[in-house]
């Protein structure tokens, strides 16, 4: 993680204090859990948990260097400060019980801190929805115009993306949820399932079905894969506001601030810089799968292959998402849209978005499929080379006409008829969007 592309809560989350406080965290629910089992003294837990407060990173850092060993590194700073009691912690465990069911307190709460950001991101894309909900624009498709539809159409694709991102989110965070406090390979030789449900249930977490040495990587990998395809939605978004922020089209671009400067030589840019800065971000995160999916393939009951990418990827790319959806809901809040524009670029062709319509209106009169496709192209590519206007030579066409009256052409140029159902749409996107982040799983569970 670096500064720039780090939330603060983020950075208190992945940080190396709050990483041995949830390995203290860990350990006293174990103990705890012994403890109503009877392997290991009454009240030792509570002898231990006021020394919380004193876990100094720095000393245990000094002590790996001798210890070459993590966790190893952290019970012994414990036993220094906390006494005799301490000597019964990770009583039957391996550093992974600690390790692995420790991670997923840290990436359960960093999946509900991604999903309170989501819901943030659907909320401001709903107000621009509605407000744009029956703004005319030219559709494209190749980047060519295609057929008229709206701004708030446009809008409300991005936003039911979003919305199935939302869905992978909750359902990772329900498969990353999951602990083991199982010993050496998963077997409990000194510990019991039921020691190690009692110890995951104070945590709030599962025990993990069949564990190894760990926990199963193909967990990490799930949640790896729902932050990309959030980062890959945020990055769709951006790259039409790019296009959109063109100078031929002009049709939305990014709040330009009072004092803000575009270029350093140019006095007149005004560049997309945060969505240019969201599509390189998406790039991040998006990288952090393959190692992930990589990580599931460990040697028998494990090996430490996957920890040192670990240590890299989840901070990164759970920080680098967070980052991109603060960063992507300030976009859209702030989007200026210039309708004058989205209507000067749907009247450009002069109507040639109706040939569909015409199409199917001669088919609707007998023609065959082929033969009135000929009969409007050849109309529509002199339009397009500038010969006059596409109205114009369907008219005059005798071919044409002797299946389509003037008054049946002209209904294939009506806008009303071309947008009737944008409505629908929107509402049903918004509808879905609405149930999901009224549900009470993932960052409300």
């Amino acid at each position: 993680m670096i500064p720039r592309y780090t939330p603060s809560d983020f950075a208190d989350l992945w940080s190396t204090r709050r990483r041995y406080e949830t390995w203290f965290d860990v350990e006293l629910a174990a103990c705890e859990a012994m403890e109503r089992a009877g392997t290991v003294p009454a009240g030792t837990a509570a002898a231990v948990r006021p020394f919380r407060a004193q876990l100094d990173p720095d000393r245990i850092d000094e002590i790996e260097r001798t210890t070459r060993h993590d966790v190893i590194a952290f019970l012994t700073h414990v036993e220094q400060i906390a006494g005799e009691p301490a000597r019964w912690l990770h009583r039957g465990m391996t550093s992974s019980d600690v390790l692995d069911s420790s991670l997923a307190l840290v990436l359960r709460d960093a999946t509900d801190k991604l999903i309170v950001r989501t819901d943030a991101v659907l909320a401001a894309f709903e107000r621009r929805i509605e407000e744009h909900r029956s703004t005319p624009m030219i559709g494209r498709s190749h980047g060519i115009h295609a057929e008229p539809t709206t701004f708030g159409v446009a809008l409300a694709g991005h936003y039911a993306e979003l919305v199935r991102g939302r869905r992978a989110l909750v359902e990772a965070r329900r498969t990353i949820a999951v602990g083991k406090i199982a010993g050496a390979v998963g077997t409990y030789a000194h510990l019991t399932p039921a020691i190690e449900a009692d110890a995951l249930a104070q945590l709030g977490l599962r025990a993990e079905t069949v564990a190894t040495q760990i926990v199963s990587r193909d967990r990490h990998a799930a949640l790896h894969a729902a932050c990309a395809l959030v980062a890959a939605s945020i990055e769709r978004f951006a790259t039409n506001v790019r296009h959109w922020q063109r100078t031929e089209l002009t049709e939305a671009e990014e709040a330009f601030q009072k004092g803000q400067k575009g270029s350093s030589a140019m006095p007149h840019k005004r560049n997309p810089i945060l969505s240019e800065n969201l599509c390189g971000l998406a790039r991040v995160v998006r990288a952090a799968v393959i190692p992930a999916l990589e990580n599931v393939a460990l040697w028998h009951e494990r090996d430490i292959s996957h920890s040192s990418v670990e240590r890299m990827l989840m901070p990164d790319a759970t920080a680098t998402l967070a980052f991109m959806l603060d960063r992507t809901r300030g976009l859209v809040d702030g989007l200026v849209v210039y309708p004058a524009n989205l209507a000067k670029n749907l009247a450009l062709t002069h109507g040639l978005w109706a040939s569909e319509g015409l199409l199917l209106a001669l088919v609707g009169h007998g023609l065959g499929r082929q033969e009135a496709y000929v009969l409007v192209q050849r109309n529509a590519m002199r339009a397009f080379h500038g010969e006059g206007l596409f109205r114009d030579f369907l008219l005059a066409d005798e071919e044409l006409r002797a299946k389509l009256s003037e008054a049946e052409i002209e209904a294939q140029f009506d806008l009303g008829h071309a947008l009737a159902h944008t409505g629908t749409i929107i509402d049903r996107a918004l509808a879905e969007g609405r149930a999901a982040t009224a549900s009470t799983e993932g960052a409300t569970s």
